[in-house]
């Protein structure tokens, strides 16, 4: 079907029917959505080429990949890119993905949002001092943050989980059960999301009347071995934790191979709260003594932000707001009374 046909079959103008599809703020929401709908039962698919010349859009939304000897691929990047892909492919839009130096971001940035290949971009990857928003105003291209910036000079459009919340919330939970040593096994605090983490265990156990101790604090990569790692050296302590904290499921699964070799029970023993990204191939529930979790789906956050990325290219959303998440805590049997 071509759009003269689609045309026809709705009663609408050609003109109508282009501009709806191609998202023009002119077009009532009820036309663009009968438009769209009639779109996608016929299969019809527009003339990208045609598309772009008539209207300068790519139809495309891009994101930077970090990698590197440094950078280690893991399924939370594979999770949250699939949920930006989803949103992409139900609005019609390619997702462009360029691999980046992470110690040269900037000009992989400038290059992707100047190379005509994408319409707009998602940031991710946030750190302190971290000045991408001003870059990214200079370039005069639509773009949302996974994350929040630390010091941002205005404004912005952003989606993020309300990390600091969730770490605050695992260790009341643990204070409420008799915990005072608590460790946290941390994600790399060179980015915003292990800082507040960081930032939550800490307001809880400085409420309490006592500091999260640099002992039982470990900042790493979000690995199995990185965990196990972690894991071994708190208990190898004089004093062990009777809690851990951690930032990542694939940690802890190596923080529950280093407590059953110390011949220490989960759940009795030690206690084990982790962050949960919902990862269909690893799920809390299936580990030998099941997991308590703060639970956050990086794959709906990835379909949010595509989401709203192609509305502001779209012109539909146009307020720079942010929107905060706060994760579940769902508790399980890997969290109990701290032993005497």
């Amino acid at each position: 079907m071509n759009l003269k046909q689609l045309s026809a079959r709705l009663g609408l103008s050609p003109t109508t029917v282009s501009r709806a599809l191609n998202g023009y703020p002119e077009v009532n929401a009820a036309t663009r959505e009968r438009v769209m709908k009639a779109a996608r039962e016929t299969g019809y698919r527009p003339n990208r080429t045609a598309q772009r010349l008539a209207t300068g859009k790519a139809g495309s939304i891009g994101l930077l990949m970090p990698i590197g000897d440094q950078v280690i691929s893991d399924l939370h990047f594979g999770e949250f890119l699939n949920g930006l892909g989803e949103q992409a492919q139900t609005e019609d839009f390619h997702l462009v993905v360029m691999p980046s130096d992470p110690a040269d971001e900037v000009t992989a940035l400038r290059s992707l949002a100047t190379s005509g290949y994408v319409d707009g971009l998602c940031l991710a990857y946030i750190r302190e001092n971290d000045q991408r928003i001003d870059l990214m105003e200079s370039f005069g291209l639509p773009f949302i943050v996974h994350g929040r910036f630390f010091d941002a000079p205005h404004a912005y459009p952003s989606l993020d989980v309300d990390n600091e919340a969730a770490f605050y919330d695992a260790t009341r939970l643990l204070l409420q059960l008799g915990h005072r040593r608590i460790a946290l096994i941390n994600g790399d605090e060179n980015f915003g999301f292990a800082i507040r983490r960081r930032d939550g265990v800490a307001k809880a156990c400085r409420e309490a009347g006592f500091a999260l101790e640099p002992r039982f604090h470990v900042s790493t990569q979000m690995t199995e071995a990185d965990g196990q790692r972690a894991a071994e050296r708190f208990l190898a302590l004089a004093e062990t934790p009777s809690a851990i904290v951690c930032s990542s499921m694939i940690q802890a699964l190596g923080i529950v191979r280093a407590i059953e070799a110390a011949g220490m029970t989960l759940g009795e023993d030690i206690s084990l709260i982790s962050y949960d990204d919902v990862l269909p191939l690893l799920r809390p529930e299936l580990f030998s003594v099941p997991l308590t979790t703060t639970r956050s789906s990086l794959r709906t956050a990835g379909k949010r932000i595509a989401e709203r990325l192609i509305k502001r290219i779209n012109g539909t959303e146009t307020d720079d707001f942010g929107e905060l998440w706060r994760p579940e805590l769902v508790v399980r049997s890997s969290t109990g009374r701290a032993p005497d």
